[in-house]
């Protein structure tokens, strides 16, 4: 298999040396992905096992369950009694729980805050449309953004996890000089994009069908279940290809 051409089918011209401006911005945005890598514990640099990278990645125990808890809070009530509002009481509640507790505990709450931001705004259209379906759109306008960056940073040659990658392992955009490793980054990506777009696939049916519990369970099952695994993958590629490539 060769390397991942250009739209045009070629090589990107500035595989060998970016442009001053170019390479400016990609360092610039290479390094604050690196940092924000380093800060979720995704650092294949530092000796970890693919277990332990998956288990920081999710953020342990809490951010599994501040992950899981309030949606299937919503899928559980719902369920119940088909009452929206109750629906979204709770799972709004139980977001801003966790964010209270790590607030309380002196921990950072950047994740936590993430989370319930985006369960007040998923809870306000709802409210506000009366349709307990429009509870989920959030989550599509996120996996569109999400899949569209990564897949449109992949077929222009400069991938945003690639970028990210060169920071955290110390070489910057060393990479692009390495055909091997423009391959690998360029495919990580590509599967990345395809998970959020693969939800997308699955979950829109459902969201305009108005099936709310098939769509709420379908969140849940499209979510740490396939994210923690893609994880594992990708960071034995990571460790893979740099293994082979002295630094």
């Amino acid at each position: 298999m060769t390397a991942p051409e250009s739209p045009a089918g070629r090589e990107p011209e500035d595989a060998g040396e970016p442009d001053r401006a170019g390479g400016g911005v990609a360092n610039a945005f290479g390094a604050a992905l690196g940092e924000a890598a380093r800060r979720a514990g995704l650092d294949p640099s530092d000796g970890s096992t693919a277990g332990h990278a998956v288990w920081r990645a999710m953020g342990g125990w809490r951010g599994i369950l501040e992950s899981i808890v309030p949606s299937l809070a919503f899928l559980v009530v719902y369920t119940i009694w088909q009452d929206l509002l109750w629906s979204l009481v709770i799972s709004v509640g139980l977001a801003a729980l966790f964010t209270i507790v790590r607030l309380a505990m002196r921990q950072a709450a950047t994740a936590a805050f993430g989370g319930l931001v985006a369960v007040v705004a998923a809870a306000a259209l709802a409210l506000w449309t009366g349709r307990a379906q429009d509870n989920f759109v959030w989550g599509f306008v996120t996996n569109a953004a999400y899949g569209t960056a990564l897949l449109v940073s992949a077929l222009v040659g400069w991938s945003l996890i690639a970028l990210a990658v060169g920071f955290v392992m110390g070489e910057g955009l060393a990479w692009r000089r390495d055909r091997r490793k423009r391959r690998v980054l360029f495919w990580i990506t590509i599967a990345w994009a395809a998970l959020f777009y693969v939800r997308l696939a699955v979950q829109l049916p459902l969201y305009f069908a108005g099936d709310v519990t098939a769509l709420a369970a379908t969140k849940l099952v499209m979510g740490i279940p396939l994210f923690a695994p893609l994880v594992a993958v990708s960071w034995l590629a990571v460790r893979a290809v740099y293994r082979r490539q002295p630094q």
